[in-house]
């Protein structure tokens, strides 16, 4: 995928305000579609996402992520206050939510709530947060799978990311049996945690070398 980056990153500041979005790139999938790369999600994108999140005909979502929950039933607000900075891809011709990449500050090794048990919820939570590490999470939607967009797309977001906050370090919650999410995370250059992952339970963590 060819990406063509706009002026409008250099004086980017992240994150961005809620439901404030910046056009910051476009990008042409090697069958010539055009897509068009936002920094935050406006109201409407933050709309199709919660849509997305609830399609149960998406198994591979369903199994894979618990977006059901954090943005399906959950509060899109409450998550982004967060310090979440969510990326869009979105097809030029008919405006469909293609992708999204997000990142934000989160405790080395700290697992998604969905499979959680109780005890196990309260040891997650009491990890100690260590402002160098930030999480990094990526989606593709079914329309747009298989399509060779997510490598340039999740590259070039995470760069940005890094970019304006130097000194960071990056790590990825992966299920070992998403295959695609892992060769992904591996095809951008990260390699498993041993010590924090959780093999038995299928949680990889990833680090960006």
């Amino acid at each position: 995928m060819e990406i063509t980056s706009y002026n409008t990153t250099e004086s980017l500041s992240l994150p961005l305000p809620l439901y404030q979005s910046v056009k910051i790139g476009e990008a042409t999938g090697k069958d010539g579609t055009r897509f068009f790369i936002f920094a935050g999600l406006d109201k409407k994108l933050s709309a199709d996402l919660k849509t997305l999140s609830l399609d149960e005909s998406d198994v591979e979502l369903q199994k894979n992520t618990s977006d059901r929950e954090r943005f399906g039933l959950g509060s899109y607000e409450s998550w982004y206050a967060k310090d979440r900075v969510p990326f869009a891809l979105v097809n030029a011709e008919t405006d469909e939510l293609a992708a999204i990449a997000w990142f934000g500050p989160k405790a080395l090794g700290r697992k998604s709530q969905k499979h959680l048990s109780e005890k196990e919820k309260q040891e997650n939570e009491n990890l100690i947060p260590n402002e160098n590490w930030h999480t990094i999470s990526y989606r593709c939607y079914p329309h747009f799978r298989g399509k060779g967009l997510m490598k340039g797309f999740v590259g070039f977001a995470m760069n940005l990311y890094i970019k304006r906050n130097p000194g960071i370090k990056i790590w990825a919650g992966i299920n070992s049996e998403n295959m695609a999410s892992d060769a992904l995370a591996s095809g951008l250059g990260f390699k498993v945690d041993e010590e924090a992952s959780d093999r038995e339970k299928h949680w990889l963590v990833m680090i960006k070398e």
